[in-house]
């Protein structure tokens, strides 16, 4: 199990501060056990680390009045979007006010010409992309998860896209923030570069709302392609399915996506979503352009799977035959626990360059192969990311020592070969030990920078820095 990093005393929630809290929401403001309880916890196998009270915001200035009443009373304050992370950092450890932005819901504007939306922090990828579906123009960014936009920004999200559209880094052209003292400011902005000083808004995506309480956002938006098509590949080992992706991306294939799971993980999906694919090694793929590009992508895909040991292409061209394949592929988490029903899963993943990626999963794999535990992988693996689901009891903790254990060398693993701790899943409280050894002498330069906007460390205290 992960140490609990320790944070300030915690303060005495009185009934005094409920009685504020109320005056200034009504019933908006609760501290009821059952709300509290699903308000501490995320979808990983950290425990449940409940808030005193939850905050249910409508608005910028709602949250900034909320986050004022925090700061008169020294209050922790946890950002709350969807509660779909996976690394803890939605626990309260310290306590405090949790501020759920969910019924932050309008989508404010969207300027077609210019391929740009702005939304409060609270509309859902799904939302954005219903609300858009009459425009001609989608937002690509998609965690397995329908999480809040605001909850993407703040935990630097990407997902099956990425390999062609980027992660939310690229995407999020500015923010409303709300900062620990209760001030609202705005970076960025709507044009697409800019030398105007410091880069704000990169240092707010990703920070985990350690930083300042992200409720708004602005972002990209692209047209939805001419053409689409998928394809599935099963391959005999899982070097030839990597070496694919390698030879793939270096020959500069525009793909949409390249998803890879394993056999585990295959006859996971298999069982759970009902289908009927080759329990071996495969590649998933996407393909978007003109009816002419897609076609040559996918021949000059197969031509270099054919290469590596993959069979022959099986397509899923029509929208619903995509949207189930594509759903399954979401779903393996899900898919990974029904292996072993009353389990829990230990989500985890790394980020290494493309030219050591068969070697970082290779060497997990026997790692995997050598020890007693079951962990699925799947990987985004067009951009270097793959993913793990240690299947445990946690109830036993010679399994949560284990998975550690193999956790820890597969992280150190990618350090070596100059990669990342995480890929997308972030730090929260489950990985700032690997955030210190990776980011070395910058780890107290982050630091500094959480106590210049958090002097008082009220700010989702606990995840990502330690102070």
């Amino acid at each position: 199990m992960t140490a609990v990093p320790a944070t300030q005393p915690r303060v005495a929630f009185t009934d005094e501060m409920k009685a504020e809290f109320k005056a200034l929401l009504g019933d908006r403001f609760t501290t009821a056990a059952a709300v509290r309880e699903h308000h501490g916890k995320d979808e990983s196998y950290h425990p449940n680390f409940p808030p005193d009270g939850v905050a249910f915001a409508t608005s910028t200035e709602e949250v900034s009045a909320i986050v004022t009443l925090c700061a008169k009373h020294k209050l922790p304050i946890i950002p709350f979007g969807t509660g779909t992370s996976l690394e803890g950092g939605v626990a309260a450890l310290a306590g405090g006010v949790c501020i759920d932005v969910s019924n932050m819901k309008e989508v404010l504007r969207v300027s077609p010409e210019d391929l740009d939306v702005t939304v409060q922090a609270g509309v859902t990828r799904k939302q954005l992309n219903e609300h858009l579906r009459d425009t001609g123009l989608f937002f690509p960014i998609d965690p397995g998860a329908d999480a809040s936009l605001g909850g993407m920004a703040s935990t630097r999200a990407s997902g099956t896209n990425a390999v062609r559209y980027g992660t939310m880094r690229e995407n999020v052209l500015g923010l409303t923030v709300v900062l620990a003292d209760g001030r609202i400011i705005k970076t960025g902005g709507r044009a697409r570069k800019s030398a105007a000083g410091y880069d704000l808004t990169r240092l707010f995506v990703g920070a985990e709302g350690t930083l300042g309480i992200i409720t708004e956002v602005t972002l990209r938006l692209y047209g939805i392609p001419e053409a689409i098509s998928s394809a599935v590949c099963p391959f005999n080992d899982i070097r030839g399915a990597v070496d694919t992706v390698i030879q793939t991306i270096q020959s500069g294939i525009p793909v949409a996506r390249i998803e890879l799971l394993d056999e585990v993980q295959m006859d996971a999906v298999n069982k759970y979503s009902k289908l009927d694919y080759k329990v071996a090694p495969t590649l998933f793929f996407e393909f978007h352009g003109t009816a002419a590009g897609v076609k040559e992508q996918a021949e000059m895909v197969a031509a270099i799977a054919a290469e590596f040991g993959g069979s022959e292409f099986t397509w899923a061209t029509r929208p619903e035959d995509r949207s189930k394949l594509w759903q399954a592929r979401h779903d393996g988490y899900y898919a990974a626990l029904a292996l072993r029903p009353g389990s829990k899963g230990w989500p985890t993943d790394v980020c290494v360059p493309i030219s050591r990626l068969a070697d970082c999963i290779l060497e997990t794999k026997k790692d995997i192969a050598e020890s007693s535990m079951l962990a699925p992988l799947v990987g985004h693996v067009g951009d270097g990311n793959f993913h793990l689901v240690y299947v445990i009891d946690p109830d036993k903790p010679e399994e949560l020592a284990e998975a550690k254990r193999l956790n820890d060398r597969m992280v150190d693993r990618a350090l070596a070969m100059g990669g990342t701790c995480t890929g997308e899943h972030g730090i929260g409280y489950g990985k700032m030990e690997f955030l210190e050894k990776e980011a070395g002498d910058a780890f107290a330069v982050m630091g500094e920078l959480k106590r210049a906007f958090d002097p008082e460390n009220r700010m989702n205290p606990g995840k990502v820095v330690r102070i």
